[in-house]
């Protein structure tokens, strides 16, 4: 039996050694004895289960769903493969006890994972996830399969992203965006993302070029992280056809990175910097500053011009998740892209930091 930990977001293993099927299941059991440990007022014995695009992840995130079903859970599954907001947002908007997101993010090819969300819409936090750990093992597995699950009403297949893209489109000045005529490009880095500025913008003046959008277990040949070594093709298709900009997601969409429309690279750092600019000196607003220790000092120069207090957490988007819950901030970001806003769900999301990237830029 292979000993399951929990790192800084989720449980992740190499598929096949120990990411396997009996042990998805193993830790759904835990996760489904947990959850029926420690109720939360008002909030409904649902679970939300979505899966990226790594090999078997759809199996995985079936058996994570027909467990929970098991267990006399309702089970919101999704279709096809969704990114990680997408499903903290469903959590969050259908008060849903938690969620579960088969990925294993930026990680290489041959890894998958098992990322825990709770009722408030974000990532759990370390003494969930290691309550967790302690129910493993301690009750045998209960499941019950899709056809009979589906047919009992116990799961439900329904496309959540709808829903997420929706509010999207409200915490930003979407009219302004639509209008723009922006030309941009957005390198999916073969994940979860593809396809998503497209549907978002769909009928507005802005052309989108989707890079590197096909289905890919295997990242063609790269991580899918947003670091410039995994840009070259991107880099190469601007160069010869320049863009106002070009977006960047990693494979489960809840970082985002960056280039200028022809191929130069814009570190993490910067593009935080960038939103921070503009959510303060274009928008406006006003509140506290939360930044992981490992994000850049410029954030603290910034803060200091701003007369805003700024936070500094442990690694991990969990850690700026905590402070967000407490109200009050205005904007989290740590250095790997991952970034939150205040009036969203208190969780990283790719997709919200694009289109804001989109408005700064218009």
């Amino acid at each position: 039996m292979a000993q399951i930990k929990f790192g800084t977001d989720g449980w992740r293993a190499v598929i096949a050694e120990d990411f396997t099927f009996a042990n998805i299941a193993r830790v759904a059991q835990a996760t489904a004895d947990f959850w029926d440990a420690n109720p939360v007022s008002g909030i409904e014995r649902k679970i939300i289960v979505g899966y990226d695009r790594r090999f078997l992840s759809d199996r995985f995130a079936q058996i994570t769903a027909e467990v929970f079903a098991g267990n006399d859970f309702e089970v919101v599954l999704t279709p096809e493969p969704s990114p990680t907001p997408s499903i903290s947002f469903a959590v969050k908007a259908q008060r849903a006890v938690g969620g579960v997101m088969i990925t294993a993010s930026h990680n290489p090819p041959i890894f998958n994972g098992f990322k825990l969300k709770s009722d408030y819409g974000g990532s759990s936090d370390s003494v969930t996830c290691q309550a967790v750990e302690g129910f493993l093992d301690r009750n045998p597995v209960r499941s019950k399969p899709l056809a009979d699950a589906m047919k009992a009403g116990r799961i439900k297949i329904n496309d959540v992203r709808p829903a997420h893209y929706a509010a999207l489109k409200k915490l930003v000045d979407f009219k302004l965006i639509a209008k723009s005529k922006l030309r941009f490009a957005h390198d999916a880095l073969f994940g979860v993302g593809a396809g998503c500025f497209e549907q978002l913008l769909a009928g507005t003046t802005c052309k989108v070029t989707t890079l590197n959008s096909n289905h890919d277990p295997l990242f063609g040949g790269i991580n899918p992280e947003p670091i410039e070594q995994n840009y070259a093709r991107s880099q190469a298709f601007l160069r010869k056809h320049p863009h106002d900009i070009c977006l960047v997601t990693d494979g489960d969409a809840d970082r985002v990175g960056g280039m200028d429309g022809r191929g130069n690279y814009l570190t993490t750092h910067q593009i935080i910097c960038l939103l921070l600019h503009h959510l303060v000196v274009n928008r406006k607003g006003r509140g506290r500053i939360v930044k992981a220790l490992t994000t850049t000092s410029m954030m603290d120069k910034m803060c200091a011009v701003y007369g805003l207090p700024l936070v500094e957490t442990g690694v991990g988007f969990k850690y700026i998740c905590a402070e967000m819950l407490k109200g009050g901030v205005l904007f989290g970001a740590e250095e790997s892209g991952g970034i939150g806003f205040a009036g969203h769900i208190p969780e990283r999301d790719g997709i919200a930091a694009g289109l804001m990237l989109l408005e700064f830029r218009h």
